[in-house]
This record gives C-alpha cells, structure tokens and sequence, in this order.
C-alpha cells in the first residue's frame, strides 16, 4: 500500500522551509562559552565565599599564633570579604566585556 506524497502539502513544506531558511538564527541564551547565567552566579557565590573562608582562616591562625584572638581574625575576615568582592567584580567585568564583543561584532556588520 504505497501512497502517492500530497504535491499541495509538499509545496507548503517547501515554502515553509525556505522561510525559516532565510531567517537569522535566535539569539542564544547563553552568557559566556557555553555557560549559563545560573554556572555563572555560582561561580560569584563561591569566589565570595572562598575569599572569607580563607580570610577568615588566615585571621584565626595568625591570632593563635600571636595570642590576639578576636582581633585579627575579623580584620583578615573583612579584608576576605573585600577580596571576594574585587574578584567577583573582576568576573563581571570579564562576562560583560566578552558579551558586548559579539554585540559590537554585529553592529559593525
């Protein structure tokens, strides 16, 4: 039971194709080589949180070491806290520069 393609149906195929062929692609939905803006967020988190846990640890030892306990431990803490900041700030300077790349790419186009 071999059926004969419908020529009607077959030339809107055509056409319907030919249309979608000629549009430009969607724009993608990822931030940075391949990366989602969720991988991305969670980078920032764990880069401020690296930079107060070493602070932090970094303060605690050098108060054990010296007999000052609570003194250096918050002083390392919020220089951490500073460091983690500056770090994430520098991966958004990163993403932004890269992302308007390709922006800046298409506008000279």
């Amino acid at each position: 039971m071999a059926s004969e393609p419908d020529p009607d149906r077959l030339r809107d195929l055509e056409t319907r194709l030919q249309k979608v062929q000629g549009q430009t692609p969607p724009p993608q939905t990822n931030t940075v080589k391949g990366f989602s803006q969720g991988e991305v967020a969670w980078r920032m988190v764990i880069e401020l949180a690296t930079g107060i846990v070493l602070g932090s640890g970094i303060g605690y030892g050098l108060d054990v070491l010296f007999g000052t306990l609570p003194i250096l431990l918050i002083v390392f803490s919020l220089l951490g806290f500073a460091a983690g900041i500056r770090t994430m700030l520098g991966t958004a300077r990163e993403l932004g520069k890269t992302k308007a790349a390709p922006a800046a790419k298409d506008e000279g186009s």
